[in-house]
């Protein structure tokens, strides 16, 4: 039985329940809706009446008006599973083609930046969610998505469940990690911030996690605090946990598989910001030297 959405086209309607369907993240159904209504504004009428020069004009409107090429791909793919799926006519995407996203080194925080910034942190929670993101790679919203019983103190591992792309994978949980969520659990369990089977790190409503912008504002707030002028994110201590466990020799794919990364190439680029590595190199400029 289709539920029906009161105020919306029928057009739209359907594509809602195309992406209903497919079990898309909420917040994939949103940008996929904002891509079909930013072109439908752009078009000036209904989009399935949209030809093939129309989506190509589209993406040149794009371009000229400086948007990034993620934001111009993003249009894209929410675009085409509009024309693909809901419309049936795939082939008037044949004009509209992905852009080359410049590749950036992500920014790494030294150990013992990445010591202050969580020291820093004067929240018990924030401090101890940003400790867990650093010591296991953690994206923001597997963080937030924790449970209480996800932590198997036995074999030592955090379970994360359901993770970028659907995947449920285990996370590695060190003896201090597991230290320092046990004191945490306590004083949230007395201050009765934390209920039985309930979230890792709750938020002020408690049948509710922290937000991942929330976990953002602290990691800012304790960057601030801590006197690191790096542009720093949560995205920045999985980057660091990466990059650290590289420079400890630990084996490139036993990091992807921690990071939960689909493909080696993806890992790979924490091979470029390992400065310990880099500063074991030898130039062969050293072997001029005269003896």
């Amino acid at each position: 039985m289709e539920t029906r959405t009161p105020g919306i086209s029928p057009l739209r309607q359907r594509m809602i329940d195309d992406m209903r369907m497919r079990k898309l993240n909420p917040k994939t159904q949103t940008a996929y809706i904002r891509a079909v209504r930013n072109f439908t504004k752009y078009l000036g009428r209904s989009p399935d009446t949209a030809t093939v020069e129309d989506l190509r004009n589209y993406q040149l409107h794009l371009v000229d008006a400086g948007t990034s090429p993620i934001s111009v791909n993003a249009a894209i793919t929410g675009l085409k599973f509009f024309f693909d799926i809901t419309l049936e006519r795939a082939a008037l995407m044949a004009r509209m083609q992905p852009l080359r996203v410049p590749q950036k080194l992500p920014v790494v925080l030294s150990r013992e930046e990445v010591g202050r910034l969580i020291a820093a942190c004067g929240n018990l929670k924030h401090q101890t969610a940003l400790a867990l993101a650093y010591g296991t790679g953690l994206r923001a919203s597997e963080v937030s998505g924790l449970k209480v019983s996800d932590i198997d103190s036995e074999r030592m591992i955090l379970r994360v469940e359901q993770g970028k792309g659907r995947k449920d994978r285990n996370a590695m949980l060190s003896p201090l990690l597991l230290e320092r969520l046990r004191f945490w659990w306590k004083v949230a369990r007395a201050q009765g911030k934390m209920l039985d089977g309930g979230w890792l790190f709750p938020g002020l409503n408690p049948l509710e996690s922290v937000s991942t912008r929330q976990l953002n504002r602290a990691i800012h707030a304790a960057a601030k605090a801590a006197g690191i002028d790096k542009r720093v994110s949560m995205h920045t201590l999985r980057h660091s946990f990466a990059t650290h466990l590289l420079e400890q020799k630990v084996d490139i794919r036993v990091i992807q598989v921690l990071l939960g990364h689909k493909k080696l190439d993806t890992t790979a680029i924490y091979t470029h910001v390992a400065t310990d590595i880099l500063r074991e190199v030898i130039s062969p400029l050293e072997a001029l030297r005269s003896p």
